[in-house]
């Protein structure tokens, strides 16, 4: 939903996603494979053309900093405009982003706002362009979901329907024993 919501909203011509192999702020956050993450992207967004995948991060593997995702992007596609797509609760925590004044200069930031984490303008990174996307507020994130799986909670309305199925299928998010 956000990724429509940014392409929609932004007049983007294409959006790539691009799965983490591990996100640095978020250490133990990475619960399933580079493999099955990768698939259930896949499942979700096959069908729509308004998307692109990309498996940089993953093979790459490592932490993965988005300066290096936006240089290798910025050498593939050299005279395009580029963005990075973030949610809201991101903006607090920039200033960590490993060479955010670099960064700053080769994306533009569309952030989507987040229930509970309200936006507070940045003027501590020099150069840092930030386009706020009025997408649709959902007040969920990856670690709910999870934990709605392991109670063997319903995913419907929050994931689509094909992540669903290969998530039961290959009994990811699920207690060990």
């Amino acid at each position: 939903m956000a990724a429509q919501d940014a392409y929609e909203q932004c007049g983007l011509d294409r959006l790539i996603l691009v799965p983490a192999a591990q996100a640095p702020l978020k250490p133990n956050d990475v619960q399933s494979s580079a493999e099955d993450r990768l698939a259930m992207l896949r499942a979700a967004t096959e069908w729509d053309r308004r998307f692109e995948i990309s498996d940089y991060e993953l093979r790459k593997g490592g932490i993965s900093y988005t300066i290096d995702s936006a240089r290798h992007f910025r050498a593939l596609y050299p005279n395009d405009e580029l963005f990075w797509v973030i949610g809201g609760d991101q903006l607090p925590k920039l200033h960590l982003w490993k060479d955010i004044e670099e960064l700053a200069k080769l994306v533009e930031f569309i952030f989507l706002e987040r229930p509970g984490y309200p936006v507070k303008p940045r003027e501590d990174i020099p150069g840092l362009r930030l386009r706020r996307c009025d997408g649709h507020l959902l007040a969920i994130n990856s670690t709910e979901l999870r934990e709605r799986t392991r109670r063997q909670r319903s995913l419907d309305y929050f994931v689509p329907h094909k992540a669903i199925v290969y998530i039961r299928e290959n009994a990811l998010y699920r207690d060990k024993g």
